[in-house]
């Protein structure tokens, strides 16, 4: 039998052999577009109750830094449930989880789990009532009043759907439980302790979402320097002790301390720019124990806010020079001057400008425009996020502020004229609920821009 085929059948013919071998080849290719948006969006959301309870269990059991045993034990259980790589004890407590998942960039997830020496003021249902044992001895109470408990719960939200739609994305996900942040040492210890010689991959991008005293549904991402550099350090005054009926026989550490710290702040006020950033805080003063009794020492607990290293020596020399001061005038001999213990330290916390521009692109599909604000002043708060990757040259960076103030408290600030309801380290500090499974669409969200190539 012979079919005969018209010269217009046949281009047809041949248009339709080509856009099928085009739809062919287009499944065989990488997958590049990243996890559906409204499916993000509904596991998030259906995952609420499940976070919410995890939230509230952490906000009610919180813990210091290197302490976080029970937090860590709980990222590791809920990572290796879901099928990650889990690496624990790293600088104590800290926690990693890994996947693997075919070739593509690394990216990295931190969030950091200690609390803060804070008794909780909030009056909510599921507030910590829990005290703990510093490194001294003293018996403080702690609470989550910088939303710790928050980043942790988000990383599980988003461990949880970057699992389940491992099929849409390529790459290595790695997620860090990260300890000791409040003290500004955890991130250096675990890279001290060869988190990276002991399996952990080095990332090409490193990512983290931080509570603030914003509306829920707004995100703080701006550009270069975000968050101040910061030293925490231990002065110690030295004296002679005695009877407080005979000052005259005795060295006093607390007037030697009192004098000091009036002085310390004239570094600010004197000795740099006004238009040039710098804090200077006492935190805390350890002395004596009795009322007739002048002790033999007097501890100041310092901490110090900074942009540039010519400003931080500023703060630290004068330190140096109001303390040895204040021994002469007090006729101490050299070997009594007062002796300073460095804690703490990190440098200023960078976003870079690229990565945080798509991040921010990409957030423009689960937030409303105006409600991601790229442009707003550095805080002089502190960070050790980037001390995870310090020296590492490949890894690019970006931290987001994520808003987790109730729409009504934000109301009731600004009638008040208040710029926030409340602050971090404070006691009535608090993150509403309803940010918990928007955070998660945030995390993952941005993490889909990462992977995408």
């Amino acid at each position: 039998m012979i079919i005969s085929i018209s010269k217009s059948s046949f281009s047809f013919f041949v248009f339709l052999f080509f856009i099928q071998a085009s739809l062919i080849a287009q499944t065989k290719k990488p997958v590049t577009s990243g996890i559906n948006l409204t499916a993000v969006k509904q596991m998030a959301y259906a995952d609420s109750s499940r976070l919410v309870d995890i939230y509230k269990d952490l906000h009610q059991n919180p813990e210091l830094g290197f302490m976080e045993v029970r937090t860590s034990a709980i990222i590791a259980k809920e990572l290796q449930a879901l099928g990650y790589e889990v690496i624990t004890g790293i600088a104590k407590t800290g926690v990693v989880g890994i996947l693997k998942n075919g070739d593509g960039p690394i990216v990295m997830y931190r969030a950091d789990m200690d609390c803060n020496s804070v008794k909780e003021i909030t009056g909510l249902p599921y507030a910590s009532t829990k005290t703990m044992k510093k490194d001294d001895g003293t018996e403080v109470p702690v609470m989550h009043a910088c939303g710790h408990d928050a980043h942790v719960t988000w990383l599980l939200g988003v461990a949880k759907i970057m699992m389940a739609s491992k099929n849409q994305w390529k790459g290595t996900l790695v997620f860090l439980g990260q300890p000791a942040e409040e003290p500004l040492t955890g991130a250096k210890a675990m890279v001290n302790d060869k988190m990276y010689e002991k399996g952990v991959p080095v990332p090409d991008y490193l990512f983290g979402l931080h509570t603030t005293p914003i509306a829920v549904g707004s995100i703080k991402n701006g550009v270069g320097e975000r968050a101040a550099g910061s030293d925490q350090l231990d002065v110690t005054f030295y004296g002679v002790g005695g009877h407080g009926s005979r000052p005259e026989v005795a060295k006093d550490p607390i007037v030697m301390a009192s004098n000091a710290i009036q002085q310390y702040q004239t570094i600010i006020s004197r000795n740099i720019a006004a238009q040039d950033a710098a804090v200077l805080t006492v935190g805390a003063i350890h002395s004596g124990g009795d009322n007739n009794v002048i002790p033999a020492s007097a501890v100041v607990k310092l901490n110090l806010r900074w942009f540039t290293e010519e400003t931080r020596n500023t703060l630290l020399d004068g330190i140096k020079r109001i303390n040895e001061g204040i021994a002469v005038a007090n006729g101490l001999p050299k070997e009594s001057y007062p002796s300073i213990l460095m804690k703490g330290s990190v440098y200023p916390q960078v976003n870079d400008t690229v990565l945080s521009a798509r991040i921010n692109k990409a957030l423009r599909q689960v937030l409303m425009p105006d409600n991601i604000i790229s442009n707003f002043p550095a805080i002089m708060g502190s960070e050790d996020f980037n001390h995870l990757v310090l020296g590492n040259k490949k890894t690019i960076c970006d931290y987001v502020w994520v808003g987790t103030a109730h729409a009504d408290d934000m109301l009731k600030a600004a009638q008040e004229g208040k710029t926030a309801p409340f602050y971090n380290h404070n006691g009535n500090y608090k993150v509403d609920l309803s940010a918990i499974p928007l955070g998660v669409v945030i995390g993952v969200t941005s993490l889909q821009e990462l992977f995408k190539r």
